[in-house]
């Protein structure tokens, strides 16, 4: 029997998914992050998981997104043959717009964060779209929809090989993800997508990531393919690596790894990484002609709660008053609570700002002696002063870090993950001094913003240069003013640990 499928219902469905994963974390995911962070032995580790379950916590009941990089929107579209679309306009054009509806709703507004002529102009489009769809016809008489929102961080990480026939899957993997570093916001998942071709292997990787956090249950069972042989063993691989939570060093580094083939030329084996973050968003519905699709709100007790105190050690600081001298004490792996006004600036600011000192102009705003924070937050609703305002990760403005430091007197920096050498150089050049916020706990971060105000850069949308002030904002000395990264030191100390453990 034909069913039919109507638009209205197909884009009802697509936002209300939209809607729902923005601020409700997938229950699998909630209960893997809680198993690792009571196992944590990892202090450092174990606060920043604390950090994002509580952030969880407090977005599933402030309906308020998880994170403020709220992700290019990513869809997976099984059509059965017997069904019939009742639209006015291509199916493309009606996912997309179910994807405007999502991020355009007045009660959670999502940030936009899709920009059109990528290597051009980079104009945002303002409403998110387009999404990527995939579309696969199977049989029957039904259509089932997987949504996710994939924030860049993560996207970011992606790596893409085309081995030869007779090189080892693993041996790469385990060299990739140190590379990866931790701007993918681990503890997190990875995909991995082997065979095809080489568009194929990545369509894989990300497919793989819409499966539950089940690797627990595998171990208990045993493998029955390829596939989960390697999914055991690249779980226990990488997470003896040490990288832990948010690159701090730990025991958990991944909560699952998720493997999916496609038979290849014998001539190739194609292998795909896609690593999904501490955002882990994603949704499935199926439509069967009766009407929309809408997601069933989960039960707030499934989500633990956590307290999360900072220690007797921590280090309180003013940036209205802070020197570049008091920085020089400050150690790395220390807790700090920023109180203050410090600026914003991320990728598109960074680059306007070097390019006018490189053509002799004055900067719109003042930077010495000041922080800047690297985000790009989600407009605030209601009371709000700002919506979440979690990091971007760091490496990203690494390019721009010598100039900024050498011709602006900025003091500090405050992003998410590791810099680069390049920019731990800079640093330690300038004794200056950058700070790690816990990415996956954006609205947590924003409830330490009393106010906010744009004050170059407008036209930047979210990337303009903001003006925070802030209360206790909990950061981590992560690069300290002579050069010590805690990124650096952290995983190995760790990787040394797990080893030693495993041999006794």
């Amino acid at each position: 029997m034909t069913t039919v499928i109507r638009q209205d219902d197909l884009i009802e469905s697509v936002a209300d998914a939209l809607q729902f994963i923005s601020y409700y974390h997938p229950k699998d995911f909630i209960d893997a992050v809680h198993e690792a962070y009571q196992r944590e032995e990892s202090q450092a580790a174990k606060d920043a998981m604390a950090q994002i379950l509580i952030n969880s916590r407090m977005c599933a009941q402030g309906h308020r997104p998880i994170c403020q990089d709220t992700g290019i929107v990513t869809v997976f579209v099984n059509i059965g043959m017997d069904v019939k679309f009742e639209c006015d306009q291509p199916l493309d054009d009606v996912i997309n717009e179910g994807v405007r509806r999502a991020y355009t709703h007045p009660d959670n507004v999502l940030r936009a964060s899709v920009l059109a002529d990528p290597d051009g102009k980079r104009q945002n489009t303002k409403d998110n779209t387009p999404a990527i769809i995939h579309y696969k016809m199977v049989p029957g008489n039904t259509v089932e929809v997987h949504v996710a929102a994939k924030g860049g961080g993560s996207e970011a990480k992606s790596k893409f090989a085309m081995l030869n026939p007779s090189d080892d899957v693993v041996e790469w993997v385990l060299k990739m993800v140190p590379q990866m570093g931790a701007g993918w916001c681990p503890p997190g998942m990875l995909g991995i997508g082997i065979g095809g071709t080489a568009e194929k292997a990545m369509e894989l990787a990300k497919e793989s990531l819409l499966d539950p956090i089940d690797i627990h249950d595998l171990q208990a069972r045993g493998a029955s393919n390829r596939a989960e042989e390697l999914r055991l063993e690249l779980f226990e691989k990488v997470n003896e690596l040490g990288i832990g939570a948010q690159g701090l060093g730990g025991l958990t580094t991944v909560l699952d790894v998720k493997v999916k083939d496609y038979p290849t030329h014998a001539a190739n084996k194609p292998v795909a990484i896609i690593p999904n973050c501490a955002a882990t968003r994603h949704a499935h519905f199926t439509l069967d002609g009766t009407g929309p699709s809408l997601q069933t709100p989960p039960s707030i007790e499934d989500w633990p709660e956590i307290t999360w105190e900072v220690g007797e050690n921590v280090r309180r600081v003013n940036l209205d008053t802070v020197t570049p001298e008091d920085v020089k004490d400050w150690q790395p792996g220390e807790t700090v609570l920023l109180s203050g006004k410090m600026l914003t600036g991320r990728d598109a600011a960074h680059k306007k700002m070097v390019d006018m000192i490189q053509n002799g102009e004055e900067l719109p705003v003042d930077l010495t002696g000041r922080f800047i924070y690297y985000v790009g937050p989600v407009d605030p609703v209601r009371e709000e002063v700002v919506g979440p305002a979690g990091p971007t990760t760091a490496t990203r403005m690494d390019k721009f870090t010598h100039t900024m430091l050498e011709k602006t007197g900025l003091t500090g920096m405050i992003g998410k993950a590791e810099r680069g050498q390049v920019a731990i150089d800079s640093i330690k050049e300038f004794g200056a001094v950058y700070l790690m916020a816990v990415g996956g706990a954006a609205y947590l971060v924003s409830k330490a913003i009393k106010d906010a105000k744009v004050v170059a850069f407008e036209e930047l949308g979210m990337e303009a240069i903001y003006e925070f002030e802030v209360e206790d904002m909990p950061v981590t000395v992560a690069v300290d003013s002579r050069g010590s990264s805690v990124h650096q030191t952290g995983p190995v100390e760790w990787h040394d640990k797990i080893i030693a453990a495993k041999a006794v």
